[in-house]
């Protein structure tokens, strides 16, 4: 299987794929080391010593990960180096630090009886994570599920297996113990599907799109019925009053917020929403700065938005903001591939206005740099618009209305709602959507629901 770069279209390396075959060695092996292995028998602060010693050996190899995101996904390497690896070694080490902090419970029986509710590590999982944020996205997995006692068999996405890979390295250079932790590459409809039926799994922890949220859900139904958690897609709105505190870092985040990453977010705030009296303005100022994020080599240091991270993936994006075009909306900004004479895929950074809350551009995920910009007149209508999508994933709203700041809050769908602000957390709080966004949770102590089982032990005394 060939990897491309984004940045110039080049094969980087070629990789195996895993076929049914091989992904069942993987998950036999995986269960082997479940059963019989010492993983789940060592005590939380003997696993935790290995995850703290993983974050010290990802730190020690940031600049190698952080190139290898860059030239696997097109992310700029002062994002992976200066954002996504760090967040790789905080989640190990946070987990790390949780291992000997989470109890069973004393239940209040009878007089006669003693009742205990523990938690038991669910066994097999199988991870399959995106390439937008390759090793983030693995972390949040594969940190709670091997503090928590389970073997795990990762299936990155086919655009980025390189840094999994080495990123498994350097889990064994850590000390996890053999067949605790096995990548299998390949593409989704036969290396993920092969872990999706695959009847030794017992819990399988997705995040990508929709429709393959959909197939996964099937598999299970026609295998083992295996627990399957989902963190889908996004089609977030950035909703701006007039009396925000500050309209010029409104805009920066709403720039911000499409921009980075190359628009390739689960969580991008790809629908402006912002009120009529201020709209002219405001909209003005976002384009202003979209010229700053104007594509580069994500190699350089200096590169503020790279490539998209396929050719089809950018031929899918112009056909997007096309039809957009095509359906009434008025193009700003941007909305043209550059950079040809690379042989990589760049777009420019695009922003639409006059677009229609029905249109496809404000209902489907693009996941590329491109704005919807809709407007409103008052709260209710702000509302109305937020949660006409199909999508549930996060909000941002910009006020200083304590009041108008919870109404929102309270009342759109979402898993998280920021406000004055986005994009913010830690990993004290749990990520994941609604809808149609998903159900699965990661992060925070919340995640380890996912990989545990709660066994209840009732002691009747003579």
């Amino acid at each position: 299987m060939q990897v491309l770069s984004p940045r110039d279209g080049k094969v980087i390396v070629s990789v195996d794929e895993a076929g049914p075959d091989d992904v069942d060695r993987a998950v036999r092996a995986a269960r082997a080391a479940f059963d019989a292995g010492p993983w789940p028998r060592m005590s939380p602060r003997e696993r935790a010593s290995v995850l703290f010693r993983l974050a010290d050996l990802v730190e020690g190899s940031a600049l190698e990960l952080a190139r290898t995101i860059s030239l696997e996904m097109g992310k700029p390497l002062h994002d992976s180096l200066g954002i996504e690896v760090p967040a790789v070694a905080k989640t190990f080490r946070w987990y790390a630090e949780l291992a000997d902090k989470v109890s069973g419970e004393v239940t209040q029986s009878s007089a006669s009886a003693l009742a205990l509710v523990t938690r038991e590590p669910a066994g097999v999982v199988a991870a399959v994570v995106p390439w937008n944020f390759p090793l983030t996205m693995a972390a949040w997995k594969l940190a709670p599920a091997l503090i928590s006692g389970c073997t795990v068999v990762l299936k990155p996405a086919e655009q980025s297996p390189l840094s999994a890979v080495l990123l498994a390295s350097l889990a064994s250079n850590a000390g996890l113990p053999e067949d605790v932790l096995t990548v299998v590459n390949g593409p989704g409809p036969i290396t993920g599907r092969a872990l999706g039926l695959h009847p030794g799994v017992d819990v399988l922890t997705f995040t990508g799109s929709t429709a393959v949220g959909r197939e996964f859900l099937r598999y299970s139904a026609d295998s083992n019925l295996k627990r399957v958690w989902l963190e889908l897609g996004g089609k977030s709105p950035n909703i701006v009053f007039p009396d925000a505190y500050d309209l010029d870092a409104a805009a920066d985040m709403a720039a911000w917020g499409i921009f980075f990453n190359s628009g390739e977010m689960c969580t991008a705030a790809s629908r402006l929403l912002v009120h009529r009296d201020i709209a002219d303005d405001f909209v003005a100022r976002v384009v202003s700065r979209a010229a700053a994020y104007f594509p580069g080599d994500p190699l350089d240091p200096d590169t503020r938005m790279g490539p998209l991270v396929s050719a089809p993936h950018l031929t899918s994006v112009l056909a997007h903001i096309s039809r957009a075009v095509s359906g009434g909306a008025r193009l700003l900004t941007g909305g043209r591939p550059c950079l040809s004479d690379t042989g990589g895929y760049f777009l420019e950074p695009t922003v639409l206005d006059r677009v229609d809350p029905a249109m496809p551009i404000a209902q489907d995920e693009v996941f590329g740099p491109v704005l919807s910009v809709l407007t409103f007149s008052s709260v209710a209508e702000a509302l109305s618009l937020a949660g006409d999508t199909a999508y549930g994933l996060a909000a941002g709203v910009w006020t200083s209305d304590l009041r108008t700041a919870h109404e929102i809050a309270r009342s759109v769908k979402a898993g998280t709602v920021w406000v004055n602000c986005y994009e913010e957390g830690d990993l004290t709080v749990p990520f994941g959507g609604t809808k149609l966004s998903g159900h699965g949770r990661d992060k925070s102590v919340h995640a380890l629901d996912k990989f545990t089982d709660l066994k209840t032990t009732w002691l009747a005394f003579p």
